[in-house]
């Protein structure tokens, strides 16, 4: 797999969200990222919207799971912890969600707005260990750009 120029994704990105709607830059991140990075086979938000559960937000790829516990899976794992959650093999996580059978990686990134949790951004690949500590890092910079350019308080 090619090295992905997270630097020029940021600027990219940045010149994408021209508006501070969360509906509009949450969608557009979402085919953003489904276009510019190989090997996904979805991209989504979940959103908090009532206590230790995640609800469904824009996305790109099959229909998906709706709603996630706190407790369950690796989005669950992410919300809970408020730390990025990078799996090799999610068939290995005793309980993982499993929205679609060929995913076999996930990244999963929590946002946060003001020390509160907004949402999680999760990425799917079919490809077991496809997301590495740069896809991470890359990952986190661009939901830097997502929170900086986006009114989450409006959701």
């Amino acid at each position: 797999m090619a090295t992905i120029d997270y630097r020029l994704l940021v600027r990219q990105l940045e010149a994408l969200l021209d508006t501070r709607d969360w509906l509009t830059n949450s969608a557009q991140t979402c085919a953003f990222l489904m276009q510019m990075l190989d090997d996904l086979n979805w991209v989504g938000f979940y959103l908090q919207r009532s206590p230790r559960m995640l609800s469904l937000g824009p996305f790109q790829g099959k229909p998906a799971c709706h709603p996630i516990p706190f407790d369950k899976g690796v989005c669950g794992a992410a919300a809970r912890t408020r730390q990025a959650q990078r799996i090799d093999d999610v068939h290995a996580v005793a309980d993982h969600i499993a929205c679609d059978a060929a995913s076999n990686a996930e990244l999963v990134i929590p946002i946060m707005v003001n020390d509160s949790l907004w949402g999680v951004l999760d990425l799917d690949s079919p490809t077991v260990g496809r997301f590495t500590a740069e896809d991470q890092a890359g990952i986190e910079a661009l939901m830097a750009v997502f929170i900086a350019h986006t009114d989450l308080e409006a959701v």
